[in-house]
């Protein structure tokens, strides 16, 4: 196929052009997969958020894929990896192959140095593509690594001593220090399943389902939806075997019955969602991704890829995407808000119907 058949081809929906030519000129990350661009004077295709200096018109053809960009012989920029949005970019396998060494050696010290050395990758290049595919830093997502080997061995029943230096820890005063905060509580109130912790739930019955809401106190930990009142005391129950689950209504110690209200307010009568405290538990880019998400407003959508721009790793797409996935407070962390690029639902852990329903709701108020 000629070149300029491959233009006319490229450019044949004309008035997409114009859209999306101001997405380049933006650098619009949330254009982001939804199509590539090429420059014919220097043979390579981009994301829309290339940072790289804009083509001059003439120059620029648009493809829906890469792959289609590829067939017409361009090949992928190494700077702003547009294949990551597909699933095909090289440097992507080679950051997940090094995620899954991390995980195996959780536990060692694991120096950039090393790392480099693993993938085969300077330091500098190492620290910068790992973040952009996974959203967090080599340590950062050691440290996430290895406060999860701690609680599953403190769930298993070690002690706090030996899940310390099981985990990689090295000190008491070190696990302390670096994973109360993200337990929630205690490592050794965390080992007795909650024991000597108080949380207290309640249940309502709102037009997406029964909802239980549930808190520490530090905060709401727990909102989700199920298929009965039992069912969802189960899953928290789950979290926390040895706690003290309280139900609202038998003297809870904490305004739960009022905020259950107010959030089935907000669901049933269009009522303001409720500006609760949270006790927030994720990895230190999880939480970025739910602080950004909490910013977006009733009625708006964000794509993923907004989302991952908006916590500063615009290339952390699928990260992000996870991040929201991995949402425990359904509602009061408005992951139901975040969309594909294409403007397709996407998933959601309680169930598309109910994503769909929020957001109609919200258009509608």
């Amino acid at each position: 196929m000629t070149q300029a058949a491959v233009d006319t081809l490229a450019d044949a929906d004309r008035p997409n052009t114009d859209a999306r030519w101001a997405a380049l000129r933006a650098r619009d990350p949330a254009a982001d997969g939804t199509f590539v661009y090429a420059v014919k004077t220097t043979g390579v295709f981009c994301r829309p958020s290339c940072p790289a200096r804009p083509a001059r018109p003439e120059n620029v053809v648009f493809f829906a894929t890469g792959s289609e960009a590829e067939a017409a012989g361009y090949r992928a920029c190494l700077r702003c990896r547009p294949l990551a949005a597909e699933g095909r970019d090289p440097m992507t396998s080679r950051v997940e192959v090094l995620a899954a060494f991390i995980r195996a050696h959780a536990n060692e010290a694991l120096p950039l140095s090393r790392l480099a050395a693993e993938a085969s990758l300077s330091p500098f290049h190492l620290q910068r593509s790992f973040k952009a595919v996974l959203g967090v830093t080599p340590r950062e997502y050691q440290a996430a690594e290895r406060l999860k080997a701690f609680k599953a061995a403190l769930r298993d029943g070690d002690s706090v001593l030996g899940a310390t230096f099981e985990a990689g820890y090295g000190s008491t005063s070190r696990v302390y220090e670096q994973v109360d905060g993200s337990l929630g509580m205690t490592p050794s109130a965390y080992r007795a399943g909650g024991e000597g912790e108080t949380i207290v739930h309640a249940v309502r019955q709102t037009a997406l389902g029964p909802l239980m809401m549930a808190a520490t106190g530090r905060g709401v930990c727990f909102v989700q939806f199920g298929d009965s009142s039992a069912a969802l005391t189960d899953q928290l129950r789950v979290e926390f075997p040895k706690a003290a689950l309280i139900p609202a209504g038998e003297g809870a110690r904490v305004p739960l019955d009022a905020w259950m209200s107010a959030l089935d307010a907000h669901l049933s009568r269009a009522a303001p969602r409720p500006d609760l405290p949270l006790d927030l538990r994720g990895t230190a880019f999880q939480v970025r991704v739910w602080r950004f998400l909490l910013s977006v407003k009733a009625g708006e959508v964000v794509s993923y890829s907004e989302v991952a721009a908006g916590v500063g790793a615009p290339r952390a797409v699928r990260a992000a995407a996870s991040a929201c996935a991995a949402n425990r407070l359904a509602v009061l962390i408005p992951c139901h808000r975040a969309l594909r690029a294409d403007g397709g639902l996407g998933g959601y852990r309680w169930g598309l119907a109910r994503k769909r329903a929020l957001l109609d709701a919200e258009r509608a108020a």
